[in-house]
């Protein structure tokens, strides 16, 4: 008898084990992501990413990616992109001429990821530090040979399902020269446009517009305050609305502007707003454990280098090459599903492939 009734204790024991599963077998099994977030920091070398490092005393969001790798950047007609091409190359897997977003060298139109991504079903965005229409935030969504025509490349957020956008850039909605009100045009669309976060209620608004600046948004040392950090969060709580999965692109624009003016601490004040938004949508992968998340750059801006310096205080001493972009290698950093394709040397176009692969687009 007693043999029994060790052998029914130990079924007891063993067969919920096997049969009830782990509840996080579900994140540990997907090897295909629902959600992918790419962040861009423009202008963002490897010395950029360390003096971020350095100024956070070696606790960086960034850096404790899994998965590692480099970006190689040129474009179609230059060894040196400018963030239209390399952007461009980033949202198409197409190489193209400087200056032009969303076409090929002839100037053809090019199926952006976020336009796949919306003809899929998914919830798409974009965030950025500039201005929504510049290069960067515009090559996802826009389709010019002329990247400076500010004015058009609003006209195309009208072309699209595009749920969410936060950045600068409310004359070219609101303030045109052809007198078009593009916000009453927004507005008949279902978006909730904000000129401020603050107000905006997140269980209410499913598109959202928020233009937070007539042009770009000021430098994190002269008032932005959290909008990026913040503005990632809430993008991505309104994107996660869909059961279906979502893209967002998230850029830290002005980075790339510390370099173009040769000011180690305006790139160190922006990669430690940039990395505080990369722990946010890290912060929800983790829970979430559907979401890929990228971190990488266009293009390098400086020829920045790090020539002194200290973890413990957080200091850092910088010099510069040249106040444009260079053909330097930029990082490429990945964790969540489909992560580990990402590691090694591959070409800015092989992220837009290897995203499209993953969401399992055609």
């Amino acid at each position: 008898m007693r043999k029994y009734i060790l052998s029914f204790l130990l079924l007891t024991l063993i067969v919920p084990v096997l049969f009830a599963g782990n509840p996080g077998d579900k994140k540990k099994k997907s090897k295909h992501p629902k959600n992918i977030i790419l962040l861009i920091g423009d202008g963002m070398g490897t010395a950029q990413v360390y003096a971020g490092y350095t100024a956070k005393k070696g606790i960086m969001n960034i850096t404790g990616m899994p998965v590692t790798g480099f970006s190689v950047t040129y474009s179609a007609n230059d060894y040196i992109t400018d963030s239209g091409a390399g952007g461009t190359a980033l949202s198409t897997g197409v190489k193209t001429k400087n200056g032009s977003i969303g076409v090929d060298s002839s100037g053809k139109p090019l199926e952006t990821i976020l336009e796949k991504a919306e003809k899929s079903g998914l919830s798409t965005g974009l965030v950025s530090t500039s201005s929504i229409t510049h290069a960067t935030p515009a090559s996802f969504i826009a389709h010019t040979a002329n990247r400076s025509k500010y004015s058009d490349i609003a006209l195309d957020f009208l072309k699209t399902d595009i749920d969410v956008f936060i950045g600068g850039g409310y004359k070219d909605f609101a303030k045109r020269a052809d007198s078009l009100n593009l916000i009453d045009s927004l507005k008949a669309r279902g978006y909730f446009i904000a000129r401020d976060l603050k107000d905006v209620n997140l269980k209410s608004t499913d598109r959202l517009a928020a233009l937070l600046a007539d042009e770009h948004m000021p430098q994190i040392s002269k008032g932005r305050g959290n909008m990026l950090p913040d503005a990632t969060e809430m993008a991505i709580s309104i994107l996660d609305k869909n059961d279906k999965g979502f893209f967002i692109m998230i850029e830290g624009s002005q980075i790339d502007w510390g370099g173009h003016a040769n000011d180690a601490a305006y790139i160190v004040d922006e990669m430690v707003d940039f990395d505080n938004a990369v722990g946010k949508a890290l912060e929800f992968a983790k829970k979430d454990g559907e979401t890929l998340v990228i971190v990488t750059a266009d293009h390098e801006t400086g020829g920045f280098g790090l020539i002194g310096g200290s973890i413990a205080s957080g200091d850092i001493q910088g010099a510069f090459l040249i106040k444009d972009h260079t053909a330097t290698m930029v990082p490429v950093f990945a964790y969540g599903p489909g992560s580990k394709t990402f590691t090694g040397v591959q070409d800015n176009t092989d992220i837009f492939k290897k995203c499209v692969k993953l969401f399992g687009f055609k």
